[in-house]
């Protein structure tokens, strides 16, 4: 069987959660299935070297200007070639007009929302080339994987007709998330040490929550006397600084640490340091860093709201993630608590271990192997 993978922006350098999902789904795949070929369709750029070289898969490069002429324009073209006989689409959207039988994972329907008024130009766009290309394509696909629960039934709540074609396959955890000894600590900035900061994985993207975050640590840091630094990740300093003014929290700016982008190969050195780690977006269809943070024994904060509580599984602290006095309440009882701590630290190990994506690429070779055979039941 000859089979596509459409991974457009996998060797892309800043990777962010559907790149990681659709590159662990290609390793994986390469370690339980050496019969079929597959052709993984990707853009050029640096980190071509991500996917490791095996017999029966080959990169299939495919140059475009913008997202859409690539996908609309050049990727069906790469497909013709190629003869494949299924094509998986692993980030939400495809190309209107591809012979062969199709595959989308689907990880969210946010975009089908109101747009939001904050975020960048590109998130925007890229909202908006969602909102137009999707409900084109989703009914002319054979199947859609989506990640979690939750979101399948707000798929099903915006297009109840895909409710045949729709499955849950739920992400995994890579094994380089793991507790580290002591001894393995690297060094991370001049301002924090082990165990004595907190984590939060913000940008610029509305649900991540950044102003509630804020809010409810400056609350933690008045009233404790002696306050853990926040390390907040994907920020630049002139974000946090617009942040600051707009919430008349300047005098907070000497307790937070920017590392601005971390690489994907260092984050599990910070999760390990890190006394807790503070998840508490408005709506995640999965919530990755959750397990993540998890797996290298460190204790979460995230929400009680969307996916979250499907990903946590009762071994964090869930919050509402629109109440600024909730978060810090949460931060101020993982830090004064030890034996919450401690506890968190046990089961967010052992939910962790649930998740992994060895069995996210069987279920989703599943659903390939289902896809041909009905097609050819159907000659």
């Amino acid at each position: 069987m000859k089979i596509g993978i459409e991974a457009q922006r996998i060797f892309r350098p800043k990777k962010h959660g559907m790149d990681i999902v659709a590159l662990e789904l290609i390793r994986h795949l390469q370690q339980i299935d050496t019969y079929n070929q597959y052709y993984i369709f990707v853009k050029p750029d640096v980190d071509d070297a991500c996917i490791p070289q095996a017999d029966n898969f080959e990169i299939v490069t495919v140059s475009g200007q913008t997202y859409l002429d690539w996908e609309q324009i050049y990727l069906p073209q790469a497909i013709k070639r190629t003869g494949v006989e299924l094509v998986h689409f692993t980030s939400n959207t495809a190309p209107m007009r591809c012979a062969v039988p199709k595959i989308i994972t689907l990880h969210d329907v946010i975009f089908m929302e109101k747009m939001p008024l904050k975020g960048t130009n590109y998130q925007k766009l890229g909202w908006a080339y969602r909102r137009w290309v999707v409900p084109k394509v989703i009914n002319h696909c054979e199947q859609i994987i989506t990640v979690s629960h939750y979101e399948k039934a707000q798929i099903l709540n915006k297009f109840p007709q895909l409710k045949t074609k729709l499955s849950v396959v739920h992400n995994g955890v890579a094994a380089s998330f793991e507790e580290f000894k002591l001894a393995d600590y690297q060094p991370l900035h001049k301002k924090i040490k082990p165990k004595q900061f907190l984590f939060f994985l913000g940008n610029e993207a509305p649900k991540k929550n950044m102003q509630n975050v804020l809010l409810g640590y400056a609350q933690y840091v008045e009233n404790h006397h002696t306050p853990l630094p926040l390390v907040i990740a994907e920020t630049v300093p002139k974000q946090l600084r617009d942040w600051l003014t707009k919430l008349h929290l300047n005098w907070l700016a000497e307790y937070i640490v920017l590392p601005c982008y971390i690489p994907n190969q260092q984050i599990a050195q910070w999760y390990n340091q890190a006394a807790a780690f503070l998840y508490p977006s408005l709506r995640e269809s999965f919530g990755l860093p959750i397990l993540e943070a998890m797996a290298c024994g460190t204790p979460v904060i995230t929400s009680n709201t969307s996916a979250m509580p499907e990903v946590a599984r009762g071994a964090a602290l869930l919050v509402d993630p629109t109440q600024s006095n909730e978060i810090a309440q949460a931060i101020y009882k993982i830090t004064n608590d030890q034996a919450l701590a401690a506890d968190l630290r046990e089961k967010g190990l052992v939910n962790s271990q649930q998740f992994t994506w060895t069995h996210h690429a069987q279920k989703v070779q599943e659903t390939y192997k289902a896809l041909v055979r009905s097609e050819h039941s159907n000659i």
